[in-house]
This record gives C-alpha cells, structure tokens and sequence, in this order.
C-alpha cells in the first residue's frame, strides 16, 4: 500500500460555476481557475499522483496548455486513474475535506461520494467527504475562496 496527500485552493468569482468533487452546486459564485476549478478532484488527483510517485496535477495537465481550459476535473481524475491502472495499480480508498464558508455541502455529500466513487473506480464505500469552514477567519472565512484536502491510498491490483 502506499498513501499520498493532496491540497488545491482556488477563489471564489462571480460568473462562474461551482463544482465539488464533479458536482455542481447552485450559488452566485463559483471558482476560478484554467479547468473547472473543482478543488476538491484536483485535491483527490494529487494524493493519487503522490501516493504513486507520479509529480502533480500541474505537470500532468498544465495551466499553460489549452487543452486543459474548462476542462471537467472528473475527465483529469478518470484519466489518473487510468495511469494508475496502466502501473498495476489500484485505488483503495480517498478521504477528503473541504474547506469553504457557504454553500453547506451536507446536502450534495452523497452525490459527490457517488460522482467521485465512479471515476475512481471504487465502491461508495471507499469515498469519505468531509466539509468545514474557515470559522470566519482566513480567505475562506472571509468567503474570498475555498480549499480542499485529501489522502489517498493506493494499492497493487493484485491485492
């Protein structure tokens, strides 16, 4: 087994939507950023890539290249997953925590488990999302944006 950690801050713009672990919450902001933004997907591809020994997201899918431009995270983590498998490797399991003042996340944790499971390649079972906020204090308390962190373990596909 082999475990990495993941972290991604992006802030929060008017005219943009907010996406979260491949699901889009209804707001008036959302993040800003060369893909999509979603914090959380690109918290989750770091932990994978670092679990992996592969670099990070910005060497995989780089700001500066067109490509990448609106890019769905979900796409980016499916392909991780992807070169993952490629290694005879295998997720085993993703906990995560996002940091952001409003909206709630509890009502969409479930389908961001759901979304995030699928491009995975696991069970429901094997997603945890957490959410906090900043308590007031910082950029995300200050509603200026949100963070997002996250471990993941990866394991031989063998077993």
């Amino acid at each position: 087994m082999r475990v990495g950690t993941g972290y991604d801050s992006h802030r929060l713009v008017e005219g943009r939507r907010l996406i979260l672990g491949g699901v889009e919450i209804a707001g008036e902001r959302g993040l800003d950023g060369h893909s999509d933004a979603d914090v959380l997907t690109h918290a989750v591809i770091d932990a994978l890539l670092g679990a992996a020994a592969l670099g990070d997201i910005g060497q995989h899918f780089p700001d500066t290249d067109e490509r990448w431009r609106d890019a769905d995270s979900i796409v980016l983590l499916e392909a991780v997953v992807a070169m993952l498998a490629e290694r005879g490797q295998r997720v085993g399991n993703v906990d995560c925590t996002v940091v952001l003042e409003a909206p709630k996340l509890a009502p969409h944790r479930e389908a961001i488990r759901a979304r995030l499971a699928g491009a995975l390649g696991v069970g429901v079972e094997q997603v945890n999302v957490k959410a906090s906020t900043g308590e007031r204090m910082g950029f995300v308390g200050r509603g200026e944006g949100a963070a997002a962190l996250a471990i993941a373990a990866i394991e031989d596909a063998g077993g």
